[in-house]
């Protein structure tokens, strides 16, 4: 059962990690670089909360599979490591509510309300966050990876 967990558990958090890089350094850049504003905010709304439910998925994913492995070590038995991933993933976590709970919906309606530079504004805020859960993704890697 721990491989299947395990596979469940980096799978997940790849498609977290992954489309959070390939968002911010990939798909950002070129809808800059090739699409008017109104185009734009309308293709990152639309690919944000495609990507958004599919991370809601993961990150439930995440939770089930990496408290299912400590459970079944014992969490004061558990690796130093799977406590560090946990914390960060609580934060992780935490972000990515404020961005589907309080930013991502005001984007939304300036889009549907062809309010460009607020959704433009909006945008910038959730890059932000974004940015902020990328590091966070990267630290929890490096932990799971350094920490013994």
């Amino acid at each position: 059962m721990d491989p299947v967990l395990k596979f469940v558990h980096v799978s997940a958090f790849a498609v977290w990690i992954g489309g959070m890089f390939f968002a911010h350094f990939c798909l950002r850049p070129a809808a800059f670089e090739l699409l008017a504003p109104p185009q734009r905010v309308a293709l990152l709304v639309g690919a944000l909360g495609r990507f958004f439910r599919w991370v809601g998925v993961a990150i439930l994913l995440l939770w089930a599979s990496g408290l299912a492995r400590m459970g079944r070590v014992g969490f004061a038995e558990s690796p130093p490591a799977w406590h560090v991933m946990a914390t960060l993933a609580a934060v992780m976590t935490a972000v990515f509510v404020v961005i589907v709970g309080a930013v991502f919906p005001k984007v939304r309606v300036a889009v549907a309300s062809q309010r460009v530079a607020d959704a433009a504004a909006g945008l910038a805020r959730v890059r932000a966050l974004v940015a902020v859960n990328l590091a966070l993704g990267f630290a929890t890697i490096a932990s799971a990876v350094l920490i013994r």
